[in-house]
């Protein structure tokens, strides 16, 4: 299986994915952490979180994947959301509680 074929079966079996550097536990940039307290703050518990810090494969490829080239990456549902900046955003607006709310109804 390529590097592409793991990422789109992330995406798709996997109802929230957060490519991110490090964990949700121990963000290894500020970024990734600002993302995994916006989905903490949403009260999303479980959700698969990829540190490509630790995948060079997933880290090399996920660019290309979505055309997005900056870590970290929320996939909603298989869809690309986007970056920290794009959640905080969508965070203070409300659109990521029920973006989330709506994908668990689904």
């Amino acid at each position: 299986m390529t590097a592409l074929d793991r990422i789109r079966d992330q995406v798709t079996t996997n109802t929230v994915v957060l490519y991110m550097k490090g964990t949700p536990q121990f963000p290894q940039c500020g970024f990734s952490s600002k993302a995994a307290q916006v989905l903490q703050a949403c009260g999303l518990q479980e959700f698969l979180a990829v540190n490509v810090l630790a995948d060079p494969e997933i880290f090399e490829n996920l660019k290309h994947y979505a055309n997005w080239p900056t870590f970290p990456q929320l996939y909603i549902k298989g869809e690309l959301i986007g970056g920290s900046d794009i959640m905080i955003e969508m965070y203070q607006k409300g659109e990521m509680q029920t973006l989330l709310e709506e994908s668990k109804a689904a």
